[in-house]
């Protein structure tokens, strides 16, 4: 009988809603009834569900379209396709073209036509840029531009330029060209750090080579890290479609403002699977005015190597915080050691920013200028203390040592220095040396055979036993080499092939 009851009330306030929500989509009845011929008495045919188009809901979506119509007129004419020419060189073979095709050679390599002599091809790529000054400096991706002789800039109205490389930062992937005019359509920028999950962005480019192209999504994420794109990754990622050819094109606001540079997709199939990532305008205009200024990107350094905060280190150094960076080692004599950090400290605040990880901490030593102080804030012991520190500029050594970027079996693979803290935090053996292993990015031909925290302690017989042995070592492996590794692992040796 309840269930009855229950029933019949929820039924009379469905009934009572469709009735209610009748009459404000049908506030005057009468007029509807005039204008098609019909009188209160004669029977009208059943209208369902379906609303009379107009009222507020159009106008809305006229305002929302005209708006986003207005935010892509202002932003086209600042975005340009940037077509580039590479030469390269390659054997010629008396069997024609079929023996030079990549697939072919992926099987069965060189062996074929030893004698062949070399002849130099030109191919071309197109990708996309964004016009930051009236007086020609682009904003694009080092990807784009990166080791190609000549490049071409095509403007909105058709007019073309000659481009010239003013300098590139592959740890960002971004890059500055320059053409000679005056009076360009500039885009403003935007603060890409008020940035927040959820608001409307614009991608503006030129995919596949078809022009001017608008696809408008939102912000899935900010600072993304550990994609494996750049050395410093803060990256935006939007469900915006960006293609091929969108790379350096322009991500905007709602008020048609810059807030990022598209740079890279995540994709099985090469197209758009709506997840896309593009530079913060901040970290661009940073390392813009940084090539502009002093012919090269100039970056903070604190002098300490460091490292996430897992469970198990969490109960070793009785740390409660799950967010920071874990200092595993200080550089001696660096800014960090004269300030007086120590290993074992947790750094959870840097200038009155909250440090959420290691990549949030190095993006912010990174951005500051040498010479410049900082406020760092850390948990040693227990116990929360601040220390002032003089920031010194990045050395290039500390560069290159953080990551290995190579054309080989060992790209996308991360190893660093074994320090003390490291040997102890994993529990090393003394007499284990070699570079540990930080991370295997997972489109990495060494993806399937290293792994985060191994000891590789030999590359092709040669021993390593710091990052310089490491980089002597993988900086002479060719692009198509085998490479095998004698790696300590777990506690026990074992050798890993690597193909690339």
């Amino acid at each position: 009988m309840k269930s009855l009851t229950a029933f019949t009330l929820s039924l009379l306030m469905v009934l009572t809603f469709y009735s209610v929500s009748g009459c404000k989509q049908h506030p005057e009845p009468e007029r509807a009834q005039a204008s098609s011929g019909m009188t209160s008495e004669e029977p009208r045919e059943s209208q369902g569900d379906v609303l009379p188009a107009g009222g507020d809901d159009v106008l809305l979506l006229e305002r929302i379209n005209r708006s986003l119509a207005s935010v892509a007129d202002t932003v086209k004419p600042s975005v340009v396709n940037i077509s580039t020419t590479t030469t390269i060189s390659m054997k010629e073979s008396p069997f024609g073209d079929f023996f030079n095709d990549p697939f072919f050679r992926k099987f069965f390599g060189d062996q074929f036509d030893p004698h062949g002599r070399q002849r130099k091809y030109k191919t071309s790529a197109l990708g996309s840029g964004v016009i930051v000054t009236a007086d020609g400096y682009i904003l694009t991706n080092n990807h784009v531009v990166e080791n190609v002789d000549e490049i071409k800039v095509i403007l909105q109205d058709k007019r073309e330029f000659t481009g010239k490389r003013i300098g590139t930062d592959p740890q960002t992937d971004l890059a500055i060209v320059k053409v000679q005019a005056e009076g360009l359509p500039a885009v403003r920028f935007g603060d890409s750090e008020k940035l927040k999950v959820g608001e409307l962005v614009i991608a503006v480019g030129n995919p596949f080579g078809l022009g001017n192209t608008i696809t408008m999504g939102i912000v899935s994420a900010v600072g993304r890290s550990h994609v494996g794109i750049a050395d410093y990754e803060d990256f935006i990622q939007t469900d915006a479609a960006i293609n091929p050819g969108n790379s350096g094109g322009a991500l905007v606001n709602i008020h048609g403002e810059l807030v990022g540079i598209n740079t890279a997709i995540f994709s099985t199939s090469g197209g758009n699977v709506g997840i896309g990532f593009a530079v913060p305008s901040a970290m661009a205009q940073s390392v813009m005015g940084s090539i502009i200024k002093h012919g090269k990107v100039v970056r903070g350094w604190l002098g300490v190597s460091i490292q996430e905060v897992t469970p198990e280190l969490s109960r070793h150094f009785d740390i409660k915080e799950t967010k920071g960076a874990l200092v595993a080692d200080v550089v001696k004599d660096s800014p960090a050691e004269k300030a007086g950090v120590k290993r074992g400290d947790l750094i959870v605040g840097f200038e009155g920013e909250s440090v959420e990880s290691p990549t949030a901490l190095r993006n912010m030593v990174a951005g500051r200028q040498p010479g410049s102080r900082a406020e760092v804030k850390l948990i040693r012991n227990g116990k929360e203390m601040t220390l002032s520190v003089t920031l010194g500029e990045l050395p290039k050594t500390a560069e290159a040592g953080e990551t290995g970027e190579y054309d080989n079996a060992l790209a996308g693979v991360y190893v660093q220095e074994l320090t003390p803290a490291i040997r102890e935090s994993l529990n090393i053996a003394e007499n284990v040396t070699g570079v540990i292993v930080t991370r295997v990015d997972g489109d990495s031909p060494a993806a399937a055979g290293l792994r985060q925290n191994d000891v590789i302690q030999e590359i092709n017989r040669k021993a390593v036993r710091s990052m310089k042995d490491y980089n002597e070592a993988v900086s002479g492996i060719k692009e198509q080499d085998n490479v095998l590794l004698l790696v300590y692992r777990g506690g026990g040796y074992l050798y890993v092939t690597i193909s690339p």
